[in-house]
């Protein structure tokens, strides 16, 4: 095993060691750096030389089957590596920049599986969110920046899902972040002609209960999703929008009727992953305390369904209709902050606040 080999196998036992989610390799005019992210912050922890950045770089592209000799694309891969016994899922993204090639790596862990009564900071949150999918056929979509939990939520739903109910699921993920025996899980391969729009019109014909779609992106997955959820399906997908009314209207950017999106939609639920108040450190946890703790951050939830979902779905058609209050992030944020569960710069830093009319 040669030095850089050695190297890049030492920095993934790093990661682990702290609990990191994702190790950057981050290119400088005369040298590079290697963050690691715990929960929302980013650490400096190597600084290295930009020959040796480059030929980690090419290492890990080797190993993920990704074009080691092309350098001004952006490309994904993923790999699969065995830690201590313990099976590593990592998804490689690249990213060209003034000096030189940059590389982020998430690190997923195949064991690591979240009961659903665990992920939600409120416990009520939780069992709503499951009653959900008690719904034989329609669409629930999950929104949120990267990094805020959907597909974490996703899995752990499916997962009480075939317990619960023993459906039939399929996933279509682009890549398949989590392996899972609870699904048929179906990765997206556009040099194979696998596209979300073509596996999503595979799956139709493959007898499923749940289709999980790992993002509606543009207008054709958006269109198949509706058609899958208008013909018995319980679809549920991701997007990104800012909140959960945000949805609705980027389904009508997508060119989807206003018609077929009440007809489908079940619920929209906006989310963030937020870190919690640490029980031992005075203000912000350390480094150090984060890799100790079992439990960092909790997911909140913005649940939009029912009446209130009429409500809005009516404000889109520009019909007047009485407003149904719902819980919004900024509530929820504001009543884990008022119970102690939450760093009060929590308000600022994740949710919005719409002007006053």
């Amino acid at each position: 095993m040669n030095t850089i080999e050695r190297l890049g196998d030492r920095l993934i036992e790093e990661a682990l060691l702290m609990n990191a989610s994702d190790i950057h390799f981050v290119p400088r005019p005369d040298d590079a750096m290697v963050h690691f992210r715990l929960d929302s912050d980013l650490y400096e922890k190597h600084r290295i030389s930009k020959d040796t950045c480059e030929r980690l770089i090419s290492h890990f592209k080797f190993l993920a089957g990704m074009d080691i000799g092309e350098r001004r694309r952006p490309q994904n891969g993923a790999l699969t590596v065995i830690n201590r016994n313990i099976t590593i899922n990592l998804r490689l993204s690249t990213l060209p920049t003034a000096f030189q090639e940059s590389l982020v790596i998430r690190i997923l862990l195949d064991h690591a599986h979240h009961p659903l009564s665990q992920i939600s900071l409120f416990p009520q949150t939780s069992k709503k969110l499951l009653s959900l999918l008690k719904h034989s056929h329609g669409l629930i979509i999950f929104t949120g920046p990267t990094g805020s939990g959907k597909t974490t939520t996703l899995y752990s739903l499916l997962h009480e899902s075939k317990k619960l109910f023993n459906r039939n699921i399929i996933t279509l993920e682009d890549p398949i972040e989590k392996r899972t025996d609870d699904a048929l899980q179906v990765q997206v391969n556009e040099k194979a002609g696998i596209t979300y729009a073509t596996g999503l019109k595979a799956i139709l014909r493959h007898d499923p209960d749940i289709i999980m779609v790992g993002e509606i992106r543009d207008s054709e997955t958006a269109q198949i999703a509706i058609r899958a959820s208008l013909t018995g399906h319980l679809v549920l997908s991701t997007m990104h929008t800012r909140d959960s009314k945000g949805a609705i209207y980027r389904l009508l950017e997508f060119g989807v009727s206003l018609q077929e999106i009440e007809q489908t939609l079940i619920a929209i639920a906006a989310q963030r992953l937020i870190d919690l108040v640490c029980p031992y450190c005075e203000g912000k946890c350390t480094p150090l305390c984060k890799r100790l703790r079992h439990t960092r951050r909790a997911g909140v939830y913005e649940i939009l369904y029912g009446s209130a979902l009429t409500s809005v779905l009516k404000e889109a058609k520009g019909e007047s209709s009485e407003y149904h209050h719902y819980e919004k992030l900024r509530d929820v944020i504001k009543k884990g902050i008022a119970l102690g569960y939450l760093y009060p710069d929590s308000l600022e830093r994740w949710s919005y606040e719409e002007p006053k009319k």
